[in-house]
């Protein structure tokens, strides 16, 4: 079966910017002053790696950085384009990978790409860590939805990648439009606290203004904390939008312990959106008829947070995930181990051919 890679252009580089250095380590591209003026063109084989049980995000990125930047400007100010001179071999985004196995090589003269380390790498950083923990969490979810709720956590000039990334682990459900463009989504949410109390703090009245307003092309979801008192208020607007409400969504303050469970306290955390607030929302709404109402989870949610939500048979149809889907690290390096056809790196590492990388055209 043939494998696809996304087309470069999708994800609208500043390529002049690139291939200027603007983005890239200074001695990167001192290197590459010093390689041209000196017209010394070695041939290298890099190879990129990194170190942890993961799973490959960032590449079609990281690629479209070779393809489109690497070569070198002319006398004249123009660019003379250096993709066909440049041998590169890669994994593909989604492919499981093990500590230390080559993700990619590039082999060619040196002075077309060595300006561009620090953006592929950059890429392939980022892009593989939102993927390894969505996998987790998608892992920890035991096949229920997980919805990305991480645009707010970091800059927005990273919502694309990051989205493709979950994409790519297996989220469709992100909640900017941003995130969903390199592969064709769209951002999809919950009303927020906000509308609520532009409607002086009544979930009803805002629900209803928001489902008469974008019901039924879109899913009704209310936040039903805002008073913390999260059973009372999903049944007030169950009452009032019946079959026009898709679900309600738990995102209680982890400092607060919600109404439902002040006669429970003692045997479980109380604070917060735990299993137990979950129960007891799911045996109301049911208890009254409203059995196709969903329960969607979120504040505070990782993938050990879902676990135990899952192991207690929470009643949860969905979790809302933030920002541990775009948190830790997931570094790479590049390293030169091969010099116009023998060994060439620095003590430590060595040149690691791996067959199941594929020619990049």
């Amino acid at each position: 079966m043939t494998r696809e890679r996304l087309a470069p252009g999708v994800f609208d580089l500043p390529v002049d910017r690139i291939r200027r250095g603007f983005y890239t380590d200074v001695y990167f591209c001192r290197t590459k002053s010093v390689l041209e003026r000196k017209d010394m063109h070695p041939r290298m084989v890099m190879q990129v790696f990194q170190k942890k049980e993961a799973w490959l995000g960032g590449m079609d990125e990281a690629l479209a950085c070779l393809k489109l930047a690497s070569g070198h400007f002319a006398p004249d100010g123009s660019w003379v384009d250096g993709w066909n001179s440049l041998e590169v071999r890669a994994l593909y985004d989604g492919d499981r990978v093990s500590p230390y196995e080559t993700v990619m090589t590039i082999e060619g003269d040196y002075s077309l790409f060595a300006h561009l380390e620090t953006v592929y790498l950059g890429s392939l950083a980022r892009g593989t860590l939102v993927v390894k923990n969505v996998r987790a969490a998608l892992d920890a979810a035991n096949g229920k939805p997980v919805l990305m709720f991480g645009a707010r956590h970091d800059h927005y000039a990273v919502q694309p990648l990051d989205g493709l990334a979950a994409h790519i682990a297996g989220i469709d459900q992100v909640s900017t439009d941003a995130q969903g463009s390199l592969w064709g989504g769209k951002g999809i949410g919950t009303i927020p606290h906000s509308l609520i109390a532009s409607c002086g703090g009544d979930t009803v009245a805002a629900t209803r203004a928001f489902a008469d307003i974008y019901y039924p092309d879109v899913n009704i979801v209310s936040l039903v904390d805002f008073d913390n008192d999260c059973v009372a208020t999903s049944l007030a607007v169950a009452r009032e939008l019946k079959q026009r409400l898709w679900g309600v969504r738990l995102d209680n303050s982890e400092t607060l312990v919600d109404r439902s469970l002040w006669e429970e306290m003692g045997y479980f955390k109380p604070t917060g959106v735990q299993p137990e607030l979950a129960f007891r929302v799911r045996e109301a709404l049911d208890r009254e008829g409203f059995t196709h109402v969903k329960i969607i989870v979120s504040a505070g949610f990782d993938a050990a947070k879902i676990a135990r939500f899952e192991a207690a048979g929470a009643p949860v149809d969905a979790y809302g995930v933030g920002s541990s889907l775009i948190r830790g690290e997931n570094d790479y390096t590049a390293d030169v181990v091969m010099l116009d056809g023998k060994p060439c790196a620095k003590v430590g590492r060595q040149y690691r051919p791996n067959d199941r990388l594929e020619r990049v055209e």
